[in-house]
């Protein structure tokens, strides 16, 4: 189980910006000697890949509404990137215990994911876009933050990622009455660009 804190962390950190995540662990194998990062992350087509793929995300995270859209789509994506990257951080662990981190991974990237997406609708109901800028910046230095510290200090980041996660979940549940209202807001918003809504409402 030493792949445990490390899957932990990058299931955090995937949950929140998957493409941030491998590119950071991605860099870090190839150019800083992280020797827990696999290979397959510290390859010229996966940082590349990774690297554009951040870029767009780093754009439309910060746009209110769209960032919505975003982790709509990126819900099923950031769980199995963080499963995936689980999987390959336990190296040669069994089967059953493979499979067991990969779950962990995926479970907490999607836990991750949750509280990350849930907040972004109660601060669309900003009707600025300054505190969406601040958000997703803050995320991504959180997200660099730790996964470079778990390339090296793995306990450490673990402990910071599973403070992170619980301080998000009480977030979650106090800001629960905002979150429904900028759920309705986003939810008003998509049906107005929805050329099938659109056409029904003619």
């Amino acid at each position: 189980m030493e792949a445990l804190p490390l899957a932990v962390t990058t299931g955090w950190a995937s949950g929140v910006n998957a493409y941030a995540c491998v590119l950071i662990l991605g860099l870090l194998g190839r150019f800083a000697g992280a020797g827990d990062v696999p290979h397959a992350l510290t390859t010229t087509p996966v940082l590349i890949a990774a690297g554009a793929l951040f870029a767009f995300e780093f754009v439309a995270d910060k746009i209110p509404y769209i960032d919505s859209a975003w982790d709509a789509i990126s819900t099923v994506i950031r769980p199995t990137v963080g499963a995936i990257l689980a999987a390959l951080l336990s190296g040669e662990a069994g089967t059953l215990q493979q499979a067991l981190i990969a779950t962990t991974g995926g479970v907490v990237a999607l836990l991750s994911h949750a509280v990350k997406s849930s907040l972004r609708l109660a601060i669309n109901t900003s009707p600025e876009p300054v505190t969406n800028i601040a958000a997703s910046s803050g995320e991504d230095v959180a997200v660099a933050g730790v996964v470079s510290l778990a390339a090296f200090h793995p306990e450490v980041a673990l402990v910071i990622a599973g403070v992170l996660l619980v301080l998000g979940l009480v977030a979650v549940y106090f800001g629960f009455r905002f979150i429904r209202r900028g759920y309705a807001r986003f939810k008003a918003w998509r049906d107005k660009r929805s050329p099938v809504t659109g056409s029904s409402a003619v």
